[in-house]
């Protein structure tokens, strides 16, 4: 299960992993909804390649204005704590796994 993010815990977590992928994250957001079980997938095929969180944007705000967040969901994708990638909306599996391509991650 993803590991929720708070303001306080954003930085110093994002910065202790190699590879994070963070589900900015609304609780009214239905594509959110729908990405949950996807995300669920991800993780379980990505083992401990690659560490995914959640923040709920309305309760976070400061983090999601930090990292310019303008809509949800968006999954930004972070390696060594710093920002490579992201996506926004609904997702599937296979979009996932081709834009992270699990295949190559060392």
């Amino acid at each position: 299960m993803s590991e929720r993010l708070n303001k306080e815990n954003f930085d110093s977590t994002i910065k202790s992993v190699p590879l994070a992928l963070v589900d900015f994250y609304s609780d009214s957001c239905i594509p959110c909804k729908k990405l949950n079980p996807v995300l669920g997938d991800l993780e379980d095929e990505a083992g401990e390649k690659i560490k995914l969180f959640k923040l709920n944007i309305n309760f976070d705000f400061e983090v999601a204005e930090k990292y310019g967040i303008a809509s949800s969901p968006t999954l930004v994708l972070f390696k060594n704590g710093s920002e490579q990638d992201r996506k926004n909306g609904f997702q599937t599996l296979e979009a996932l796994e081709d834009w992270i391509d699990l295949n190559n991650l060392k």
